[in-house]
């Protein structure tokens, strides 16, 4: 299970007290985080999430808190942070940051449709859309210059016939970094998995876990998200999948030429982005038990998006 830091009963009971929502029925620890401790927590009043960040420095929380709420007054189903009697939204909770939010409706999509990505495409437009004129900037922890920095030092771990893959993958990340900047920007999620986004049915109820959120090119979180929501187990595309997520994000924001040439790079680049911090988290974490995502698997995906027929919808 994924709880970095488990609570005690009586600790969590005088956490809550300020916030009013009545008595603590029950809490679990959920099993899918892989970066913070997350708990479901019930009480009185409904049901919530309790957050204990665990990476990343606490001065970012505050930004954390700002996008999400900004985000629920645009009307996009996020867990933004409750505040206490005293108007606190951040706290301590057994010496780490914490944070309570509301529990959304809906499950993970294992085996997503067309439908469901043309929802996660239009849901991301939104998101891009409700940020792009006011953009609370956040350099991402996680972004190219860390890439560049990290990748030789993993490359060096690798099997001698993968590390061909990595490298030339990352030297087009230097190539082309000056571009990638110079593309429109906004807020982006930044690891809009299917993990982080519920459904009921085929209605889209929540996107979850903004904890790698940042400012920058609106391309980059668009490629995270078809490499995840539109690819086959052997890394390969699926173009009926990828089509329908692009076209209801363009249903909503256009794109730019200048994102329709980068469009197959950035594939690319978001893929080494995960396949670089999974082998730091396979490392970190080895023999422990805590949830590790399989660095192969983005292996397969860079793999597969060396010659990939992907375009974006007509560009203006």
């Amino acid at each position: 299970m994924s709880v970095f830091t488990p609570l005690q009963r009586d600790e969590l009971e005088d956490f809550l007290a300020p916030y009013g929502l009545g008595r603590l029925r029950s809490f679990e620890g959920i099993a899918a985080g892989s970066e913070n401790s997350n708990f479901f927590v019930s009480l009185e009043q409904g049901e919530y999430v309790l957050t204990l960040i665990e990476r990343g420095p606490s001065e970012d929380l505050p930004f954390f808190i700002e996008l999400l709420e900004l985000l629920h007054r645009h009307g996009l189903p996020v867990p933004y942070a409750l505040r206490t009697d005293r108007g606190e939204a951040l706290r301590t909770l057994a010496e780490k940051p914490a944070m309570l939010q509301p529990r959304l409706p809906g499950k993970h999509v294992a085996s997503p449709n067309a439908h469901h990505c043309a929802e996660v495409g239009r849901l991301l437009a939104r998101l891009h859309l409700a940020t792009r004129e006011q953009v609370i900037e956040r350099r991402s922890d996680r972004g190219l210059d860390w890439m560049q920095e990290e990748g030789p030092s993993l490359a060096m771990t690798l099997p001698e016939d993968q590390l061909p893959l990595l490298r030339d993958g990352l030297a087009e990340i230097a190539e082309l970094k000056p571009k990638i900047l110079a593309l429109p920007r906004a807020n982006l999620h930044a690891d809009l998995f299917r993990d982080n986004v519920l459904f009921e049915g085929s209605h889209l109820t929540g996107v979850i876990d903004f904890y790698n959120a940042c400012s920058g090119p609106m391309l980059y979180d668009i490629a995270i998200t078809v490499n995840d929501w539109c690819s086959h187990p052997n890394g390969e595309l699926d173009e009926d999948r990828s089509e329908a997520l692009l076209a209801g994000y363009s249903s909503l924001r256009h794109f730019t030429p200048a994102e329709a040439e980068l469009w197959r790079p950035m594939l690319r680049v978001a893929c080494v982005r995960f396949w670089l911090s999974r082998l730091i988290a396979a490392q970190k974490f080895a023999g422990q038990p805590v949830l590790v995502k399989d660095p192969e698997e983005f292996r397969r995906l860079l793999g597969g998006r060396q010659h990939c027929r992907s375009a974006l919808p007509f560009a203006f």
